[in-house]
């Protein structure tokens, strides 16, 4: 589970994102890891740096066994860190095993094992090697938000890996964000590792790299797939030269626990706290602790040059593949066994989670439509504050913590005289969309944004919306039979809490998201089309 979930959107740049530094390179933290580090008796080649989060480094590497790069995450060695990786392993390969054809949007891992180092034995994660997250397509139009044909594309590959998540699997992501969702490929191609024509570095003899150079003209798909004879080739080297690493590595396979049926990976002879590799800013399955960046005039200037002009974001942009999937499910739950009560990004929270209240997959509902605001306007829809008397969790609803917000006529309170501004007008008037536009926009969010949970519409009612429906699908619901209802099989005590929060309801339309006017409505929320 997250450590910290409540962190500002200043702390780590997705372009300069600050190291992990040294003092977590200890018994129980980090593997050290340098480049060219082969991992599982030399089938993974460490290529260059990816990400790191409180719980893991994530690195690019060359399998050699199948000619491809992969995502390699690295857990720190703490028993705790384990446990939560096995919990991690243990819903990633339910995901894999229901979606064999890859047509759920939700990434895939493709193996684990444990590996031994100075620090302790760390689990670790291989994962597909995709491409830039969300919130780097957002940068990329200079935070103004990107095409609303493209929103919706986007918003479909969501919707469809929430659907899959929550009506076959019950499982609840609980950490979704920009973030969390990567695109299957890299905005500029030109920053594409992958893709680059740098050298595939094979395993280190000696304290040595050894490289192949792979041009950039050989690379036929975003994994990297070569040609059979440039395959042979690369991969009789890389044993080669894996097989003088190997004595050194001293590494054998053995059983994980047979709750995950991994391997592992031994490596007494590293000794070396230093972790090498550039910071990319693609971070194929990077866990959610790297926290959103705000940009000042400093460092903004460095980021667009980064991109290139105005003019070069512009076709980068128009031409990016929108595909999509849903990423670290290092936070997920089922919705039957919960692990904490403390999940979510604050931007991205949803009022029962805020208060203490039981949740479920409607809870990754709410966050769903807070990035589909932020894809279309550039800004997050909720970007709390503290003020002098309130912090940045006020907000309605019946729960554990509902007295610290509401007086006995339920009424906040803490924050007087809000104003109001309906998401219509907001589009219009902040942000200039036409009038339809907006109007569009907000029937199909203010459904999905109910402050009630058991109202909002499901992944699979979403994506039959007239807003998503009016274009070209190529992505379908999951068709299963399992309909996996909010409401439905609730417990004495929870029909108690939902009984309590509708009778709080009158007092809360006050704070209430609405499409147009400001006052209450006893109306049940319109169905979705």
């Amino acid at each position: 589970m997250a450590e910290d979930k409540n962190g500002d959107r200043s702390e780590v740049s997705d372009y300069s994102s600050e190291d992990e530094g040294t003092e977590d390179y200890r018994r129980g933290g980090y593997h050290a890891v340098r480049i060219g580090d082969t991992f599982k008796n030399g089938c993974y080649v460490v290529q260059t740096k990816l990400g790191w989060g409180h719980f893991s480094t994530v690195w690019l590497a060359w399998d050699t066994q199948r000619s491809r790069y992969v995502a390699l995450k690295i857990q720190k060695s703490a028993q705790h860190y384990t446990e939560a990786a096995m919990d991690e392993i243990k819903i990633l390969k339910q995901i894999a095993e229901g979606d064999p054809d890859d047509k759920k949007c939700v990434v895939k891992l493709l193996d684990h094992f444990k590996h031994s180092g100075p620090n302790g034995q760390h689990m670790c994660m291989v994962f597909e090697y995709l491409g830039d997250n969300l919130l780097t397509l957002i940068k990329y139009s200079d935070y103004r938000g990107i095409p609303l044909h493209m929103v919706k594309e986007i918003s479909r590959h969501i919707l469809v890996g929430l659907d899959y998540l929550h009506r076959e699997l019950s499982i609840i992501h609980t950490d979704l964000k920009p973030e969390n969702v990567l695109l299957l490929s890299m905005v500029d191609p030109s920053r594409d590792p992958t893709k680059s024509g740098a050298s595939l570095v094979l395993p280190t003899r000696k304290d040595k790299v050894v490289s192949e150079s792979v041009a950039s003209k050989d690379i036929r798909s975003s994994n990297g797939d070569l040609t059979r004879n440039q395959k042979k080739k690369i991969r009789k080297r890389a044993k080669k030269a894996a097989q003088g690493c190997v004595g050194r590595e001293a590494s054998e396979e053995n059983e994980i626990d047979s709750k995950t049926g991994g391997t592992e990976d031994t490596n007494a002879d590293a000794k070396s706290n230093e972790v090498c590799g550039d910071e990319q800013a693609n971070s194929s399955e990077v866990k959610d602790d790297a926290k959103r960046d705000g940009i000042n005039n400093g460092n903004q200037g460095k980021e667009r040059h980064r991109r290139g002009s105005r003019a070069t974001r512009k076709k980068l942009l128009a031409e990016v593949d929108l595909r999509c999937k849903l990423v670290d499910f290092g936070n997920a739950c089922w919705t039957y066994k919960q692990f904490t009560n403390d999940i979510q990004t604050r931007q991205y929270r949803c009022p029962e989670v805020i208060l203490g209240s039981k949740y479920s997959t409607s809870a990754d509902l709410w966050s769903f439509a807070c990035i589909c605001f932020e894809l279309a306007t550039g800004d997050v829809l909720f970007d709390p504050h503290s003020g002098e008397n309130y912090d940045r969790d006020e907000i309605a609803l019946g729960g554990r913590y509902s007295r610290d917000f509401f007086n006995r006529h339920g009424d906040l309170r803490h924050i007087r005289r809000l104003r109001f501004w309906p998401l219509s007008k907001v589009l219009m008037e902040k942000y200039d969309f036409s009038e339809q536009d907006a109007n569009d926009i907000a029937d199909f969010l203010i459904p999905i944004l109910d402050f009630f949970p058991e109202k909002r519409p499901t992944a699979a009612q979403c994506l039959t919306h007239q807003w998503l429906s009016a274009g070209p699908r190529v992505l379908k619901p999951s068709t299963t039979a399992l309909e996996q209802g909010t409401g439905d099989g609730m417990s004495e005590k929870e029909m108690k809490d939902k009984d309590d929060r509708e009778a709080m309801e009158a007092g809360m339309g006050n704070i209430a998201i609405d499409g147009g006017a400001s006052k209450p409505s006893k109306e049940t929320p319109p169905k979705l089309k």
